[in-house]
């Protein structure tokens, strides 16, 4: 029961992040093509400015709680995925020196620089986060030894012998590229008060979704080849269904909001389609924390890596604590900075 309890709560607190960080995630990415001036790229910079500090906290608030619950697997994960990690959070320190450090010196090109790494940093970092979770579906080599070893790249077919990024793990990689910018477009155009940045977003926005759902019956198909036990886990499982009903209501509305250019309405509707998805994937998925392609025996599950049932109840009674008081803040935030930010220099952090 009590594996289960934490199961739930660390896919939310990950399944949150996405959400909340893979809208300044994709305000990145499309940084360089929807602000053509310093004004308007301080209008970026200033609509995402408030938040994206505290939506990473939930990254690092979900890491805590793989750490503390199921210790096993991120022994293992963290030590197979190591260099990936590395990767991560370089990208993560450029993308924050980006913002930090572009308005430090007065001259074009050193903002031209920042402004660039940030979109780059936006884009690399969605492509990484999208190959893990393409990894974590898929599964990694571990043998009895309860480790694992990958390349980082390699051109073989999914399977035991692929490396972090593959064939399949990138076409997931890419498919969160183009779902968070989408997302971020959403947000840009919802958050500008009007003029060619919330045009030009609207625009990437549409454009972006029409790609996303061209690409999910593609990433659909390969997932399903790569990891055929999840379609006999899916359809037993009422919480999958009910997820799925919620993604596809969600994407009804989105359609409607996109259509009508209601920005505001486009970025709630892509909000809960992002966490509906990542819900059924951990609600299939589960008891799985990493799946073994070379021998279901050596499978990593929650049963298995979990702490101390003590240990666990003693956690949840501080997390009951630690949770809702993230949440205050995070409604906080959002209600203090809910006029879109001014345009021009004002509007940059």
């Amino acid at each position: 029961m009590m594996e289960a309890i934490w199961y739930g709560l660390i896919s939310l607190m990950l399944s949150v992040y996405v959400a909340l960080d893979g809208y300044d995630l994709g305000a990145g990415a499309l940084h360089l093509f929807v602000a053509r001036d310093d004004g308007e790229r301080r209008q970026v910079l200033g609509a995402i400015g408030p938040f994206w500090d505290g939506n990473e906290v939930w990254l690092v608030a979900g890491g805590g709680a793989l750490v503390l619950a199921f210790p096993v697997a991120y022994a293992v994960g963290f030590s197979g995925f190591y260099l990936p990690l590395i990767l991560v959070l370089w990208l993560m320190l450029l993308r924050g020196l980006s913002i930090e450090f572009r308005n430090h010196v007065d001259n074009p090109l050193w903002r031209s620089f920042w402004d660039v790494v940030f979109a780059l940093g936006s884009s690399l970092l969605a492509v990484v986060l999208g190959a893990a979770l393409g990894n974590v579906i898929r599964g990694v080599p571990i043998d009895a030894t309860r480790t694992f070893s990958l390349p980082l790249f390699a051109s073989a077919l999914p399977g035991p012998g692929s490396g972090v990024l593959d064939a399949y793990t990138v076409l997931v990689g890419v498919f969160a590229l183009v779902s968070l910018a989408a997302h971020g477009g959403s947000f840009l155009a919802w958050r500008a008060e009007g003029g060619p940045v919330r045009e030009r977003s609207l625009r990437s926005a549409r454009l972006l979704y029409l790609v996303e759902a061209a690409l999910f019956p593609l990433v659909t198909w390969a997932t399903l080849q790569v990891q055929p036990r999840l379609v006999e886990a899916a359809l037993g499982r009422p919480l999958v269904w009910l997820t799925v009903s919620i993604a596809a209501g969600a994407t009804a509305l989105l359609v409607r909001a996109v259509v009508r250019a209601r920005a505001g309405v486009a970025f709630a509707c892509s909000t809960t389609l992002l966490l509906a998805l990542l819900g059924a994937a951990a609600a299939a998925s589960w008891p799985f924390l990493l799946r073994s392609t070379l021998d279901p025996r050596f499978d990593v599950t929650a049963h298995s890596a979990a702490a101390q049932s003590y240990a666990l109840r003693v956690a949840l009674v501080w997390v009951s604590i630690g949770l809702p008081l993230a949440c205050v803040y995070l409604v906080h935030v959002a209600r203090t900075f809910r006029a879109p930010p001014p345009h021009g220099p004002a509007g940059e952090t």
